[in-house]
């Protein structure tokens, strides 16, 4: 079965929704509770917004720091990027109260898809554990050949959307892409860019990402 060759303008625009609705709703809620510092005089319901106004700001950056390294160009082409920045900010978008980031790798230099593609695993990841658990990133090697990417997500309720592998394969049911699988589809074109393969496999306690040389 052939690969799904999505049109560049596409791609683009599907990209751009993805990151739109990560970053409306906590933009949103900014403008929320700035309204409420305009009507309230209330110094509770005042304290309130201000929180919710710093919590907001807080997630709207790191997701935009996210998605600038996931999706955008993050250095010129043949760029490296150093893994204790794609580090930061997945802990800075994913590691809180309910989901806890477990880092297993060297910090090196690594081709800028390999980093990429970490980034994108993360997500497939995260989704999995809808209600939280923990996601163990594992990176072995030097970011050469023979570099392995390893992604174990455990939880309660762990599972897997059943069109994420056909997605990351680059073969998607009746070869058609929307917003909502774009992230899983743009997946697999960075690990075929980087060279790499992804496997995604369900067991019992949760699911297991693995990306190797093609």
């Amino acid at each position: 079965m052939s690969l799904l060759a999505l049109d560049p303008l596409d791609l683009a625009a599907l990209l751009c929704s993805r990151v739109c609705h990560d970053v409306i709703s906590p933009v949103g809620a900014i403008v929320n509770g700035l309204e409420v510092l305009d009507d309230e005089e209330d110094e509770d319901m005042r304290a309130f917004a201000l929180d919710l106004i710093k919590r907001s700001a807080k997630t709207a950056s790191a997701r935009l720091q996210f998605c600038r390294l996931a999706f955008g160009a993050a250095g010129s082409a043949g760029a490296s990027i150093d893994t204790g920045d794609a580090e930061n900010v997945v802990r800075g978008l994913i590691d809180d109260e309910k989901t806890k980031i477990i880092w297993n790798a060297p910090r090196l230099l690594m081709p800028k898809n390999k980093v990429k593609l970490v980034l994108n695993l993360c997500l497939i990841a995260t989704a999995t554990i809808p209600r939280g658990g923990t996601i163990d990133v594992s990176i072995q090697g030097d970011g050469g050949a023979g570099t392995q990417i390893i992604l174990e997500a455990k939880g309660p309720n762990a599972r897997l959307a059943y069109h994420v592998p056909a997605l990351v394969a680059g073969q998607p049911e009746n070869d058609n892409v929307d917003a909502h699988g774009i992230q899983a589809f743009y997946t697999g074109l960075i690990a075929r860019a980087a060279g790499m393969d992804v496997t995604i496999e369900v067991q019992p306690e949760g699911v297991r990402i693995r990306a190797a040389d093609a």
